[in-house]
């Protein structure tokens, strides 16, 4: 849902591990690459750059990174993948780029807690560069791992020319990154046997992914879901949910026909700005069938963990407010239009249930927010917690909101991507409310540290949930609030 930001500016084996030598100068790690020499401040060691697989080939798996001699430079992030313009991506033409960074706590400490984050992004934008993970890992005494993975068509395009297991590399790298993890956190103070894959947005879809991933076993402990609800279906609506593959070979070969090209060879020659222009106005994701996401995670998870899922109270907000601050109030009219454009015959007995919401502007963000957010956020919750301890939380109340920009003449709430801000550094965003990004921080890294939470347990039956604002945490009535009733009643 990074579409709301675009309105604001237009063998795997667990005996692998081992302890790695440690070596005298707290800026030098050994890992299994090499020596590398990361940058020491106050409260941190970080390390970034790092490689996790060899530079990849296009649309093929990723491989072991090659070892290096002396030591390796870490101090810098490594360029992003390649990637369009866009709020919360570093526009590149760069297919090297299965890179990572590592942050650890300077005090003393081992078998900390590793916390794996995977930006989100659309599946098309992102970098370690955007996340500044330093509050996490000091606050939360965790070792915070940041991963770089193929985007847009590099990363996830499924096409037969490809094989009929092709559009999941993305995902891929990611698998290869926690294989990665598992080999080399004791380097960092890090416990390898206690892994916490966390995503938001696109990586929330991603981990909801490896939970239903067979290639992903063994490869994480607990997981962390904020606003990638895992019971969402794919639509028109809905792109970040696993696609159908007839789908995505029916774009691939509407693309390939584009570019003249009929064999892979042909593909994989297209020069990369080529590819990305080519592909800019499209949306892409993991692809159902094959080995790596053979069915959709509400049919099947075969990776049984502790989960923290969290979504956000307004997550349309940030977009619709975004576009009345740049743009123009949306009117009424505008509102009814856009309605009936996305529900269709449906749409009277929406503008009817929420007839009681003014101004037009925030309508349309509640409607899109309970229908396309809040009902397959209640699935998910009911999804998990009959499959595995689950603990339920939305983020509500004032949150960050788009750095120097003014707010409409609406409450924003807790919007899309806002969240983020409690956790790392994103400097779009104001400054979060300290206080309660230190409690979050806490909250975070204890449910990374043991698998649960201060707070009960999701149960299938659950209409309630934990509502987290600044002013505290408290049992909503998440059934009625977002109205999901009314929801089910329609088919979501």
């Amino acid at each position: 849902m990074v579409r709301g930001l675009a309105a604001f500016v237009g063998v795997v084996a667990l005996g692998a591990v081992g302890v790695v030598p440690a070596v005298a100068d707290d800026a030098v790690v050994r890992t299994e690459g090499g020596l590398l020499r990361g940058v020491v401040q106050d409260d941190v060691r970080t390390f970034r750059g790092i490689p996790y697989a060899a530079p990849p080939e296009r649309w093929r798996s990723p491989r072991p990174a090659a070892p290096w001699s002396g030591v390796r430079d870490a101090k810098d992030h490594a360029k992003s993948c390649a990637q369009g313009e866009h709020p919360v991506g570093v526009p590149s033409t760069n297919e090297d780029c299965l890179y990572l960074d590592v942050t650890t706590p300077t005090r003393p400490g081992k078998k900390r807690p590793v916390v794996v984050w995977i930006h989100g992004g659309s599946f098309k934008y992102g970098a370690t560069s955007l996340y500044g993970p330093n509050r996490f890992a000091d606050r939360g005494d965790v070792v915070v791992v940041q991963v770089q993975y193929r985007l847009g068509a590099f990363g996830f395009l499924a096409s037969p020319l490809l094989g009929s297991g092709s559009g999941n590399y993305g995902l891929e790298d990611q698998q290869a990154a926690l294989r990665w993890v598992r080999r080399n956190a004791a380097a960092f103070g890090g416990d390898p046997r206690n892994v916490t894959l966390m995503g938001e947005s696109a990586g929330a879809y991603s981990v909801c992914d490896h939970l239903a991933s067979p290639t992903a076993a063994g490869l994480f402990d607990r997981a962390i879901i904020q606003s990638g609800p895992c019971a969402q279906e794919y639509s028109t609506t809905n792109y970040a949910a696993p696609r159908p593959r007839a789908v995505a070979y029916d774009y691939s070969r509407r693309l390939a026909a584009d570019l003249l090209c009929s064999t892979a060879a042909c593909l994989r020659a297209v020069p990369p700005e080529k590819l990305l222009a080519a592909t800019e106005p499209a949306e892409f994701g993991p692809v159902l069938g094959g080995p790596v996401l053979p069915r959709h995670p509400a049919q099947r998870m075969v990776n049984r963990v502790p989960v923290l899922h969290a979504v956000n109270h307004d997550e349309e907000s940030g977009r619709f407010g975004a576009q009345e601050v740049f743009g123009a109030p949306i009117t009424q009219a505008e509102y009814e239009t856009a309605v009936r454009d996305t529900f269709g015959t449906e749409a009277d007995k929406i503008l009817t249930e929420y007839a009681d919401l003014q101004p037009a502007g925030r309508a349309l963000a509640t409607v899109m927010t309970d229908s396309q957010w809040s009902t397959p956020a209640a699935k998910t919750n009911r999804l998990l917690s009959s499959r595995m301890p689950t603990y339920a939380v939305e983020f509500a109340g004032d949150a960050p909101w788009y750095a120097g920009a003014p707010k409409p003449d609406w409450p924003v709430g807790s919007h899309h991507l806002s969240d983020v801000a409690y956790f790392f550094d994103l400097n779009i965003f104001d400054p979060p409310q300290q206080e309660y990004s230190d409690q979050l921080i806490t909250r975070w890294a204890d449910f990374a540290r043991t698998g649960t939470t201060p707070w009960p347990r999701a149960t299938p039956r659950d209409h309630t949930i934990q509502s987290l604002t600044p002013a505290g945490t408290t049992r909503t009535n998440f059934t009625q609030d977002h109205r999901i009733t009314f929801w089910r009643l329609l088919g979501y």
